[in-house]
């Protein structure tokens, strides 16, 4: 087997993906994989031959796991992922979208020194600014429910914004500039029969997409 320390960042970026796949409950396909990566499928195809070689994920038929060693790769730099966003946010003042694009390239080179020092000086966080729960933290489940699921004149509190929102093109942007933020408070004033909805936070209406409101978790 390979050193994690000599993972190429492509097994690393792989790995990182069938995770969050797996996280968001998405089936773990390579047109999946392809897509999110904005990768063909043909280069998806060799990659995951490669990584069946190298012990870190497990082909069978069309669906796509992670092997132990491929899980701790994939935790490893998730958190590294996580923290530097909470760092270039709650440290630098990045926005949302800005932290989640550098924190890309932030956890291929964090070392386990720096990792170490980021966790400490952010006061062990459990969540990156979306929500979603840092592997190896005292991170807590909640009993969250997608936004589409309330109905209208319904009370919520937004918990996560999973992976999958956060590579739609605008959407963090949005997302942040709207107050639709992990521990915000609201109310469902309006749900259509298309999905959409409009919740009021911090008295101001907005708008949500299907596509959007049946991915924010939120606890009723």
């Amino acid at each position: 087997m390979i050193n994690s320390t000599e993972r190429h960042p492509a097994f690393e970026e792989y790995c990182e993906c069938i995770f969050e796949l797996h996280e968001d409950d998405l089936e773990v396909i390579q047109a999946r994989i392809a897509e999110r990566l904005h990768v063909s499928r043909a280069s998806v195809s060799q990659m995951i031959e490669k990584m069946s070689k190298a012990g870190l994920v497990i082909a069978e038929g069309s669906r796509i796991s992670l092997t132990i060693e491929g899980q701790n790769l994939a935790q490893q730099v998730v958190r590294r992922h996580r923290l530097a966003e909470r760092f270039l946010t709650d440290i630098l003042g990045l926005s949302w979208a800005d932290a989640h694009q550098e924190a890309g390239k932030w956890e291929h080179v964090i070392s386990d020194e720096v990792e170490i020092a980021m966790n400490r000086v952010l006061g062990a966080p459990t969540t990156c600014p979306h929500g979603n729960p840092i592997p190896g933290s005292s991170y807590i489940e909640t009993d969250a429910v997608p936004l589409s699921q309330l109905t209208s004149g319904s009370k919520f509190t937004v918990s996560r914004i999973p992976e999958e929102l956060e590579f739609t093109p605008g959407l963090l942007d949005f997302l942040q500039q709207s107050s639709i933020l992990p521990g915000r408070q609201g109310e469902i004033s309006e749900t259509n029969h298309d999905g959409t909805m409009s919740v009021v936070i911090d008295g101001h209406t907005i708008g949500v997409s299907a596509f959007a409101s049946s991915r924010i978790l939120v606890t009723a």
